[in-house]
């Protein structure tokens, strides 16, 4: 009996998500990743390729070694900022394959909080 691969799960899922979840110069992708020690966030325009804005704990005021529900937070707020900064206000969410819940929601409410429309 083969073993169950979990990354190769959530991989497909993701798949399976960005066959309907596309990002427009008008309403752009939030794509969030995660490991075991870092959160990051873009904003995406999958019409041009480019990314709009980032965040991440990668950077020194989100410096963190463990990527749980605070500092995801942490950078949901940081990546609304840099959003309304670059007038982005609406996005469409890109939860990669993760379930909503935890790390991903807790990114997610931030970046609400923040004014980012879902």
């Amino acid at each position: 009996m083969a073993a169950i691969n979990r990354k190769l799960i959530r991989k497909r899922i993701h798949e399976r998500i960005r066959k309907k979840v596309h990002g427009t110069p008008a309403r752009p992708r939030l794509a969030v990743c995660f490991t075991n020690r870092r959160v990051y966030a873009q904003i995406i325009d999958d019409v041009a390729g480019r990314t709009l804005a980032s965040a991440s704990t990668m950077e020194k005021d989100l410096l963190s070694d463990k990527a749980n529900c605070v500092t995801a937070a942490k950078v949901g707020e940081a990546i609304a900022d840099r959003a309304l900064k670059s007038s982005i206000e609406t996005v469409v969410f890109d939860r990669g394959g993760h379930q909503f819940h935890g790390k991903v929601k807790a990114l997610a409410d931030a970046a609400r909080s923040k004014g980012l429309k879902f």
